[in-house]
């Protein structure tokens, strides 16, 4: 696994959307420099003023290549949300991160990955495996990263400011935005965030003051696994539709032959 890296300019994929505005100014509270993502320039200036902007979209590759020259780090807080597409998940939320990763030409940024605290639940309705699969492709790339599977936006109380990171995929429960924005960053900054997915709710009690501590009785990743630390077994890549497998496959060789 890699060693914590200098992380100084980052990346922000769904920079506009609520989640990427917090996390855009959590960066440079931590003294980053965020460059956002936008396909609305002129829009995203009136959202996000003084922050660096590039064009693209995350539907098409070529049009990324100049916002991922040169950072340091990755941070992915898109979604297919509000898209009436009946395939936008696919489009949008997996393949946002597979076109992203398509394009590094062996850059090896770090990387925190924001899915779903139901992103393996396959009982719960209207779950969908997309996300799930965006993180295999994340696995897939050897990229160093931190996979952040938040509860449901905003459904926590004033007092409930505690953090309860879990793991295979059966908590539930709400957290505020700005929390799940201040651990995207965090997992940037934090050596025992490194190679680890799992599950983020809020509960009843005070903010962790000890980020270092609270990432590190997580179980990591196995080395070049797909799937995260404890997910459950229920969604066997063999099995999968063979232009996913054939993705996994492609982002594996474009990112680890130069590593």
């Amino acid at each position: 696994m890699d060693q914590q890296q200098k992380i100084t300019d980052v990346l922000m994929v769904g920079a506009t959307g609520t989640i990427g505005q917090l996390a855009v100014r959590v960066a440079q509270r931590h003294g980053l420099r965020p460059r956002a993502l936008v396909r609305d320039v002129r829009r995203a200036a009136r959202q996000l003023p003084g922050v660096d902007l590039v064009q693209g979209d995350l539907e098409d590759p070529a049009s990324l290549r100049s916002a991922v020259r040169g950072v340091d780090a990755i941070v992915f807080t898109h979604g297919s949300g509000g898209d009436p597409r009946p395939d936008a998940r696919e489009h949008i939320d997996y393949g946002g991160v597979r076109n992203v990763l398509s394009v590094l030409d062996g850059a090896r940024p770090r990387v925190a990955l924001m899915t779903s605290v139901y992103a393996t639940r396959t009982d719960v309705p209207n779950a969908s495996p997309w996300k799930r699969r965006s993180e295999r492709l994340l696995r897939a790339a050897g990229l160093p990263y931190t996979i952040v599977r938040p509860g449901w936006f905003d459904h926590a109380g004033p007092t409930q400011r505690r953090l309860v990171l879990e793991q295979g995929g059966t908590i539930d429960g709400g957290i505020a935005s700005e929390q799940i924005a201040e651990t995207l960053v965090r997992s940037l900054l934090t050596d025992t965030a490194l190679g680890k997915t799992f599950e983020l709710i809020a509960e009843e009690g005070n903010e962790p003051s000890d980020w270092t501590g609270l990432f590190a009785p997580l179980k990591a990743d196995a080395p070049h696994a797909l799937d995260g630390a404890l997910d459950p077994a229920d969604l066997p890549v063999e099995a999968e539709p063979a232009r996913l497998r054939a993705d996994l496959t492609v982002i594996r060789t474009a990112n680890t032959s130069g590593a």
